[in-house]
């Protein structure tokens, strides 16, 4: 005979775990900050090229959002490349909020507007991948 169980899930598991996802991108702008310290410490004592910057810069995102991504991809037991993507998209909004409300209406959306989603959104998928 077969016997189904009823088993009720824990207030955990159920829903979006809204409060982890904001940690993970509050450590995600966390690492960001620190390594745009560090890169602001090498520009001034090595003063490297403004090519090399943008370079480090995009580094920087990519790598704060695979972080967050996989951290993200370790809590979640399925979908985890979704939830990476989630959370990259999430730093890119947070991001591009930040930029509108300090460029005071002179950010453009341009080609480097979607280029900086796709490496977001692209390197918290990959994290969630990895994870």
């Amino acid at each position: 005979m077969l016997r189904v169980e009823n088993r009720s899930q824990s207030s955990e598991e159920e829903g979006i775990p809204v409060i982890f996802l904001l940690k993970c991108l509050l450590f995600s702008y966390i690492f960001t900050g620190v390594m745009l310290v560090i890169l602001a410490f090498l520009l001034y004592k090595l003063n490297l090229g403004e090519k090399i910057v943008s370079a480090a810069i995009i580094v920087i995102y990519v790598a704060a959002t695979l972080f967050g991504g996989f951290t993200t991809g370790r809590k979640m037991q399925n979908r985890r490349f979704l939830w990476g993507l989630l959370m990259g998209a999430a730093y890119f909004l947070v991001l591009a909020a930040v930029s509108f409300g300090v460029g005071k209406g002179d950010v453009h959306l341009g080609t480097s507007f979607l280029t900086t989603l796709v490496l977001c959104a692209g390197g918290g998928m990959l994290g969630g991948m990895l994870s």
